[in-house]
């Protein structure tokens, strides 16, 4: 083992042990990229490393020449060029247009083309590029070209610098933002300098078109598929009551109620729909209630436990609405299988079942979840989105709109939605992108018209009169109504989870789902309004009573009647409150937002009842002075929308979208005010118990690594960043010579960290870069593999070397970042914490003079961060500032972090303990 003089560095083991190659191999485990979603990027001549052993032929791609584009083949130069005559070049690209041939003056000899040199190297091959070098990265650094007319002298070099060469991200990791926009504007660089005529231009133009033509397909995929759930689950849903007879009438045993009594007014009227009770030819009304309550029960359980084992079986991350996990992957997260193809099946399939079983769940949440599911199988075939995972994410925002615009008929609506409760990354071509993937799936979902009434949703209705000043006071109520039962039901609902995560007891997930469903369909059935499905039930509360108004649940009534429909309908709220609190998290595929909005309906609907009565028995009362004598004053379907709309506000803490989706559901401009008002005093309500929404709540609760920029939700303790980084002590830092393939390889498989900082000696500790665990393994593995079969005591640097012979050695100066970014130690912590909102990184190296002096990681700052909060709502977790370390307690969490003080189970470590079925629990010691 090598020596250091310097006790603050950990050596790197020299030693010569000897450790098999396969054993190095370990860390590079097969998968499946089938239903692989977010698939790593691998760069166009380097071999995948998902297999353990690597082909000659794949290793032999690393060490060729790569074709280098023509147009970079000349040394960069700054000088100034000249100016062309105007009078000769307006002909010369004309020519140049219609050929392709670049025309230049100035010379005795006019050619198409210009001998380029073979030898250049420029700095566009910096970045995840082809690059010609030798195995030491030297050069002679006199890059002639056009005969030696250049005699600019490039930098040694300069072709290994940048952020240096990746191989795929692995699962649970973090991405590098600044790497995968730097990489593809060069890529946009390269191809727009080899643009040349009209056969370039079309070029540019498939190119740019791709993402076009993938949202659309995205449109047409989420459009057909939501309207096929809509029709397979009011078909499942309404099989819980009864069937179809075939008949007279037409009917068939595979429509659904509505189609079976299409054209009647009255559901009463129907003949072709038969009850089980009918069926069975039971006649007593005691009998028929006993036999429709079995049936009822049965059907529930049956569909519920069927979604349950779905997803156990093909697609653990179906379960749940999936908006956390998206907001965790557009904030630049790696979760594989998440977005594959047997999640995408799995979740429609699921949704349907689940919906159908009468549950308090919706489907609009999951919408979202699986138009992202569709724009990433849709991108696979497009190499230039697929291996950038940046652009990725930029399409999946701009596909997460069309699920909300099929699952409430708002286009509009379901891009504000991206903007402002997914997206961490949305710049204006988003947003224009994802209002025409949101307008295309609500066209295709209109042609279908699943519900053969020209409404994309059912409950999409319209009002013929507005409102009045005095109802304001009631609005203001259910705004109040609305961010209490958030706040509330955001406690509930995380108690639940957490009893539920913590108790041993319990049964598995395929039986919590079996007992929640019985223990629904137990309490759903004798209640009139909790017995229909939820959206059938929204549907009836939004609407307005008018004469062709079939009024199945009795909300029209009046006189002494209304009395019990006000206390049936509070009822119904508060059960539903209940079970929304234990459904929302079992191992299905279920959403929040509808139960939300189904909640603030019924309660709203009831304060809209006794509105409506109090104005009826006490016309002359002042208030009421300006409702006109021949119109109904008070309408109390759009006290049912705006109790929806708080409700709403208060579970997800949204605001401008939600006023634009109930502004497009009820397409009444005059309404929109109340619902602002309401939206606006329910969210300050919900934000007197806690800033999070409810999927904030849930990325917190299974610790997703997840940074948001907004700073308004961020408590940043005001500290320097050198009192929170991982110290240099505390380090496993490389040198910049010292090293072999073999002592490498031990490094590997004794410390699970994410990456490395290279330094230049131990002594001075001069940052020279930073590499990640990633590109080491994949070089040390290439590198004793055929053709190179480097034997394992072959000497590895990461420094220039001017003797070393490229042949016998390994030089990993292209693999390595080598502009890390990088802050003093004393600075604020505040500032460091932007680097990781505002661009996207992975790590921070803090330097003092070139000195290393510490690391900050992104799970780092996410411990610090939600520590903070904690200490500042007085959790009772500890409030001590450790030296350099931040670590979990275990007093606290009941589990400690692999290594000694400041080391997390890996240095670039975004959650790489966690699993598909679970989350790492640990908590945080605050830093004040």
């Amino acid at each position: 083992m090598a020596s250091f003089p310097n006790p603050r560095l950990s050596p790197p083991e020299a030693s010569s042990s000897s450790h098999s190659p396969t054993r190095r191999n370990n860390h590079h485990n097969p998968v499946d990229d089938e239903d692989d979603v977010l698939a790593p990027f691998w760069p166009p001549d380097v071999p995948s490393n998902r297999d353990a052993n690597i082909s000659a032929s794949a290793a032999a791609g690393i060490l060729a020449e790569d074709p280098i584009p023509d147009d970079l083949t000349e040394p960069v130069s700054f000088k100034r060029k000249q100016k062309r005559s105007a009078v000769l070049s307006q002909p010369a690209r004309l020519l140049s247009a219609l050929t392709g041939n670049r025309v230049r003056f100035g010379s005795s000899v006019t050619s198409p083309e210009r001998p380029r040199s073979t030898a250049g190297h420029t700095l566009l091959q910096g970045i995840d590029s082809p690059r010609r070098h030798n195995g030491s990265g030297g050069g002679n650094g006199n890059e002639a070209g056009n005969g030696g007319g250049y005699k600019d002298v490039m930098p040694l070099d300069w072709y290994v610098e940048g952020p240096g060469r990746r191989v795929g991200y692995e699962d649970l990791t973090a991405i590098d933002w600044i790497f995968e926009y730097t990489k593809e504007r060069q890529r946009l660089r390269v191809l727009e300098s080899s643009a040349r005529g009209l056969l370039g231009y079309v070029t540019q133009l498939i190119d740019a078109s791709q993402v076009w033509f993938i949202l659309i397909l995205t449109g047409v995929a989420v459009g057909t598929i939501a309207a096929a759930i809509d029709v397979a689950s009011d078909f499942l849903g309404d099989s819980k009551t009864g069937y179809c007879s075939s008949g007279a009438d037409g009917g068939a045993f595979y429509l659904n109620k509505i189609f079976c009594c299409y054209g009647y007014d009255e559901w009463s009227k129907c003949v072709g729909w038969k009850s089980w009770g009918a069926a069975l030819g039971v006649t007593s009304k005691g009998g028929v209630w006993f036999i429709e309550y079995f049936f009822f029960l049965l059907f529930s359980v049956t569909f519920a436990v069927f979604a349950a084992v779905l997803v156990k079986e093909y697609a653990v991350y179906a379960r749940h609405s999936g908006i956390p996990e998206i907001k965790t992957v557009l904030g630049g997260f790696i979760i594989r299988r998440f977005l594959g193809a047997w999640t995408l099946i799995t979740k429609s399939l699921g949704l349907c079942f689940a919906v159908a079983s009468g549950m308090w769940l919706g489907k609009e949440g999951p919408l979202v979840h699986v138009a992202c599911c569709c724009a990433n199988l849709f991108i696979k075939p497009f190499s230039n989105i697929n291996t950038n995972e940046a652009r990725k994410r930029e399409v999946l925002s701009a596909a997460a709109a069309s699920g909300i615009s099929v699952a409430f008929g708002s286009p509009i609506g379901g891009v504000l939605f991206s903007l402002e409760q997914l997206s961490y990354y949305f710049p204006d071509k988003t947003m224009w992108q994802s209002f025409v993937c949101a307008m295309t799936a609500a066209v295709v979902l209109q042609a279908f018209d699943p519900f053969r009434s020209g409404k994309l949703v059912l409950y999409q209705v319209k009002y013929s009169t507005g409102w009045h000043a005095f109802e304001l006071v009631p609005f203001i109520i259910l705004g109040i109504v609305g961010g209490l039962y958030g706040g509330l039901f955001i406690k509930a609902n995380m108690n639940v989870a957490q009893w539920r995560k913590t108790t041993t007891w319990l049964p598995g997930p395929v039986s919590q789902v079996l007992v929640v469903s019985f223990l629904t369909a137990l309490v759903n059935y004798p209640n009139l309004y909790m017995r229909a499905q939820s959206s059938e039930l929204v549907s009836s509360l939004f609407a307005e009573c008018s004469s062709d108004f079939d009024d199945q649940f009795g909300l029209c009534k009046t006189g002494a009647a209304t009395a019990g429909t006000i206390v049936l309908l509070l009822f119904a709220a508060c059960v539903g409150f209940f079970l929304a609190a234990i459904t929302f998290g079992l191992q299905i595929p279920a959403g929040i937002i509808l139960p939300s909005m189904a909640i603030g309906a019924l309660t709203g609907r009831a304060v809209g009842i006794i509105m409506e009565i109090w104005q009826h028995n006490h016309p002359t009362f002042f208030p009421f002075s300006t409702c006109e004598p021949d119109l109904a004053c008070v309408t109390p379907g759009t006290y049912a929308i705006i109790g929806a709309a708080a409700t709403l506000a208060g579970v997800t803490r949204m605001t401008v979208s939600i006023v634009v989706i109930m502004f497009e559901l009820t397409g009444a401009l005059t309404h929109v005010l109340p619902i602002m008002v309401a939206v606006m005093i329910s969210k300050w309500v919900g934000d007197a118990f806690s800033r999070r929404g409810i999927y904030e709540s849930w990325i917190h609760f299974n610790e997703y690594p997840f940074l948001d920029n907004s700073e308004e939700q961020t408590i940043i303790p005001d500290v320097a960043a050198g009192s929170v980084m991982t110290r240099i002590e505390d380090l496993v830092v490389l040198t910049a010579t010292g090293h072999t393939i073999d002592s490498l390889g031990s490094i590997l498989e004794q410390h699970p960290y994410r990456g490395f900082p290279v330094v230049s000696d131990p002594r001075d500790a001069i940052l020279l870069g930073y590499i990640s665990r990633a590109e080491l393994a994949y070089n040390l593995n290439a590198a004793i593999e055929a053709p190179r079969s480097l034997p394992p005591e072959t000497e590895v640097f990461f420094s220039h070397q001017t003797l070393a012979d490229p042949r016998t050695t390994l030089d990993l100066r292209p693999w390595m970042d080598q502009t890390p970014l990088t802050l003093p130690a004393r600075v604020n912590l505040h500032l460091a914490v932007q680097y990781f909102q505002k661009l996207g990184v992975r790590y921070v190296l803090f330097c003092d003079r070139g000195v290393l002096q510490g690391l900050l990681t992104k799970k780092d700052v996410w411990y610090v961060l939600n520590g903070a909060e904690a200490a500042m709502k007085g959790s009772g977790i500890g409030t001590s500032i450790s030296v350099g370390v931040v670590s979990t307690t275990a007093a606290a969490a009941g589990v400690s972090l692999a290594g000694s003080a400041g080391r997390r189970p890996a240095e670039d470590g975004e959650g790489s303990d966690l699993l598909p079925d679970e989350s790492p629990s640990a908590h945080v010691e605050s830093i004040l």
